[in-house]
């Protein structure tokens, strides 16, 4: 066994997200040296659950192995039916599973990633539910750095309290890139009020909802911005901001129903 091999193929396989309990089973399967191998792997999100598949090939030239692709059915709810994406492993920043997890729920994702030619750039990634590719993985949309979407901005519309501690609004944000709904404080006619909020980068914005997962009209917190006299008239801030699409962010469609398959296809 090449023990180099191993080594890198362990790490990468715990940085991808899958922490350390494929250890054993990836030395056994590499032992073996068959053409190519699977590790199975499940994961937990709340009432979700993730089953992946991950897969790894041989080389024809020498005894290294590649950590090419998972493969990840996800659950909803306890549901019947399933969503099913395959993430493939690049020389630059790979998809972690957690990331992956947040894309098939629907939310949007920043990464550092390397183009063709090999050049670095930043973007958010988000999955279009409404196509897929011949292989049957839903279209990944990419809105890059210059497509105006900032994070910072977007969220300084909203009365946010973490926003006022350096800090706080380093996690928050940091959080946001990865995919996370994240849990923020909106103050609220002088109360503090526990919302969550998602990146939006299609619409230049954030999505807001309330404790019962309620989506909230981003205008609704434009007002409370204003409120706490820290905007300025409702009158200047429609005329500044986009027509009505702002204030929409994109959700999983109906037509994404279609693509789903029985869970026990795996």
């Amino acid at each position: 066994m090449n023990d180099k091999n191993f080594e890198y193929l362990r790490d990468q396989v715990k940085y991808t997200g899958f922490g350390e309990g494929l250890e054993n089973e990836l030395k056994e399967k590499i032992q073996l040296q068959t053409p190519g191998f699977t590790l199975n792997h499940e994961a937990y999100y709340g009432e979700d659950i993730a089953k992946v598949s991950l897969n790894f090939k041989k080389s024809g030239e020498s005894d290294m192995y590649f950590f090419n692709s998972y493969k990840v059915e996800l659950q909803k709810d306890n549901s019947k039916e399933s969503l099913e994406h395959t993430f493939y492993i690049n020389k630059g920043s790979n998809i972690t599973m957690k990331e992956a997890y947040n894309l098939m729920d629907g939310r949007a994702v920043n990464k550092d990633l390397t183009n063709k030619e090999g050049q670095a750039y930043n973007s958010w990634v988000q999955m279009d539910f409404k196509e897929a590719d011949n292989s049957g993985n839903f279209k990944i949309n990419q809105y890059h750095q210059n497509y105006g979407y900032d994070l910072e901005v977007a969220l300084s519309k909203h009365p946010i309290k973490e926003l006022e501690n350096a800090k706080f609004k380093e996690d928050l944000m940091d959080s946001m890139k990865k995919g996370n709904l994240q849990s923020a404080t909106f103050l609220k006619d002088g109360n503090e009020v526990k919302q969550s909020i998602e990146a939006n980068p299609q619409f230049k914005t954030i999505n807001v909802y309330d404790g019962n997962m309620k989506r909230i009209d981003n205008r609704q917190s434009k007002k409370e911005k204003q409120s706490e006299g820290e905007g300025k008239s409702m009158k200047q801030d429609s005329k500044r901001q986009s027509p009505s699409v702002d204030d929409d962010g994109p959700a999983v469609p109906q037509e994404a129903k279609k693509r789903k398959k029985q869970s026990n296809s795996m």
